[in-house]
């Protein structure tokens, strides 16, 4: 009985065939939650493979309805050692967006895995199946590894939703609190920072929509006979969002600026290289906000982004002033940044600039909020011990992820402190056609997760009374 018995039983896993069998069965599940049709898969993931596998490691299982009326459901699966012992959260989702099946290149199928070199081809390889599946594998390894017992207790809170907004996660998870009480939350989701690098990642930024509507009359008028006369909504929207966010990214609403970005973080962002990836986009060097990094503006910082914008008929331009514009800006925001504030910072600053005609007709008042867990916390210098333990090189911290995930869920309503895994690379395709999961990837993201599982169960922070303060 020993950690590398444990970490290799992991690997063989992968190199016998046996993951790479459990995770096309997964695959084949067409639980696309956006897909109303989908609703009798998104039970049967829930009910015929992960209720099995479970009980067969010792939970107790169970299914939770939704109380959003045609939503996916929950699982709740316990397994309770010794109460004085520390409990571990883990998290993932088995729905998935929408196969796209007519897009995927000759020869792949969204439903089933296809391999090429060390990518694993399919709908759900890398959001989310591959990266519960990962974890859940590790998990049982560590189990086996140490005789049918953990070192420790587990929750487990799968859902069928995430790629529809997670709806009635929230609400689950108050009602349920004590049910779901634990002293960390572990899961698995979203990309490592690059592809060779183990990443955790600690929250997430936030992401707020809001959309913009100017409509100055009720049809478009001749540009040769009105033009020059009359309000061109595009030139007054175009306008209104240049008040707002420059020509070089840079964000101008002053309510929407974040506090200064908190030592700690600064210094877990100080190293960090951004991009550089075979398929990533090249960085633009003055983008963004002044004096700070390319790590610090994505993870550190607040962004307002242009999603859509348009007036008349863009493919086919016509000579007329167009009757209305419209627009949709989405603020990415770290914490500090009160969301509550968002909507009437805009109102407030587009009427101080003389646009006060543009109206606001929609915003994300239920969206995510940031959050973000302190660099220094215990957990955190107790997870990256961990990795390098097992891999002999230490992972990459991300204070937060620069993407949003409902971790504050987690982080707010559970109180808990998170840790994220991911075992998935920004090139992975997912919400794509050709989603894939890498083989080198799985291979660590195995090996790292039995060490931190099995770590758990010898030296957990909460065992000698350690707290995990938030940035």
């Amino acid at each position: 009985m020993s950690r590398d018995a444990a970490i290799q039983g992991s690997l063989a896993l992968l190199e016998n065939g046996t993951f790479r069998t459990d995770l096309a069965r997964r695959v084949a599940f067409r639980s696309e939650s956006q897909n109303p049709a989908s609703a009798a898969a998104l039970d049967a993931y829930l009910t015929d493979e992960m209720v099995p596998l479970l009980r067969e490691m010792g939970f107790g299982t169970e299914i939770v309805p939704n109380t959003v009326p045609n939503r996916g459901p929950f699982l709740i699966a316990k397994r309770v050692e010794d109460a004085a012992l520390p409990t571990v959260l883990i998290y993932g989702h088995g729905d998935v967006v929408h196969g796209q099946d007519a897009l995927w290149r000759e020869g792949l199928s969204p439903w089933e895995i296809v391999e090429e070199g060390e990518r694993w081809y399919g709908r759900g390889t890398a959001d989310n199946k591959g990266q519960h599946s990962i974890n859940l594998a590790a998990l049982g390894e560590v189990l086996r590894t140490r005789g049918g017992r953990l070192g420790f207790n587990t929750t487990v809170l799968l859902e069928m939703g995430e790629e529809s907004g997670s709806p009635g996660l929230a609400a689950i998870c108050a009602a349920r609190k004590e049910d779901l009480r634990a002293d960390v939350l572990i899961a698995s989701d979203g990309p490592r920072l690059a592809a060779d690098t183990p990443t955790i990642f600690l929250g997430s930024r936030g992401a707020f929509n809001v959309g913009l509507e100017l409509r100055a009359r009720d049809r478009a008028h001749h540009s040769g006979n009105w033009g020059g006369v009359i309000l061109n909504p595009g030139t007054v929207m175009a306008n209104a969002i240049a008040s707002m966010v420059d020509g070089n990214g840079r964000l101008k609403v002053e309510g929407l600026l974040p506090p200064p970005i908190p030592n700690s973080v600064r210094a877990a962002l100080a190293t960090l290289k951004v991009g550089g990836g075979e398929t990533d986009p090249e960085i633009d060097a003055d983008w963004g906000a002044e004096g700070l990094t390319p790590a610090e503006r994505l993870f550190g910082w607040n962004t307002l982004e242009v999603l859509a914008l348009g007036a008349g008929n863009a493919d086919a331009p016509m000579n007329a002033v167009p009757a209305f514009a419209k627009a949709t800006v989405q603020l990415r925001y770290v914490v500090g940044t009160d969301a509550a504030n968002i909507v009437p910072a805009i109102r407030a600053h587009l009427d101080a600039h003389g646009f006060g005609m543009v109206q606001i007709v929609e915003s994300d008042r239920e969206a995510a909020p940031a959050t973000r867990l302190d660099p220094d916390s215990p957990w955190v210098r107790w997870a990256v011990g961990s990795v390098k333990q097992t891999l002999g090189r230490a992972p990459t911290i991300l204070p937060n992820l620069g993407g949003s995930l409902p971790n504050h869920v987690f982080a707010d309503i559970l109180g808990l402190p998170t840790l994220w895994v991911p075992h998935s690379y920004a090139a992975c395709s997912q919400h794509a056609p050709d989603e894939h999961l890498l083989v080198p990837v799985v291979r660590e993201g195995l090996a790292m997760m039995a060490g931190l599982f099995w770590d758990l169960g010898e030296n957990a922070p909460s065992r000698v009374g350690e707290n995990a303060p938030r940035a």
